[in-house]
């Protein structure tokens, strides 16, 4: 199944995140399939960068986000 979840690149207690759509059978931080955004939750606000369209177009597709992903994803778009 894929899915559309955070890979985490950031240092040691500076997280920075990457939204990815990977195989759900991957590491977190293993081999992806598509970048399509960025999370930062070290700033205030937080900073939500992604692009809506490929993330709509792998939704129908069937890829399905994560909770954390699905708040980001309704976060983003309002």
């Amino acid at each position: 199944m894929v899915k559309i979840r955070l890979k985490r690149v950031g240092a040691k207690k500076a997280p920075f995140y990457h939204v990815v759509v990977a195989d759900s059978r991957v590491a977190r931080n293993g081999k992806i399939i598509e970048k399509i955004g960025t999370y930062n939750p070290m700033v205030d606000p937080a900073e939500i960068n992604l692009d809506l369209d490929k993330v709509n177009t792998w939704i129908k597709n069937g890829a399905k986000p994560t909770d954390t992903v699905k708040f980001l994803i309704e976060k983003s778009s309002k």
